[in-house]
């Protein structure tokens, strides 16, 4: 059993979130006129999620690092996997944001 490193965990949330966070603006502020279907706050939600989903991202990086902390393949591998898992929850929080919005 190893402990957990608060700092450490922080900075992956953080770092996890903040990609995200800054994706999704940068792909909002390409909207020019929305559609006015949508509502006056239709940004919130995928400015809410995406950085969740972020967020979630990176503690997921974390753990799945922290687990296989030795040198070799196995640090290799849990790399690569980390890396997946963000990559898929970070674009499963980008359409669930965008859904019934910019996502159809």
């Amino acid at each position: 059993m190893q402990s957990i490193n608060a700092v450490s965990l922080t900075k992956n949330v953080l770092v996890g979130a903040g990609i995200a966070l800054a994706a999704i603006i940068f792909f909002l502020l390409q909207v020019k006129h929305p559609n006015p279907e949508w509502g006056q706050f239709w940004m919130v939600r995928p400015m809410i999620i995406v950085p969740l989903a972020g967020a979630t991202g990176g503690a997921c990086f974390y753990f799945l690092n922290n687990a296989f902390s030795e040198k070799g393949w196995r640090k290799t591998l849990a790399f690569i996997v980390s890396v997946i898992v963000y990559v898929v929850g970070f674009w499963m929080g980008f359409v669930l944001g965008l859904a019934g919005t910019l996502w159809n």
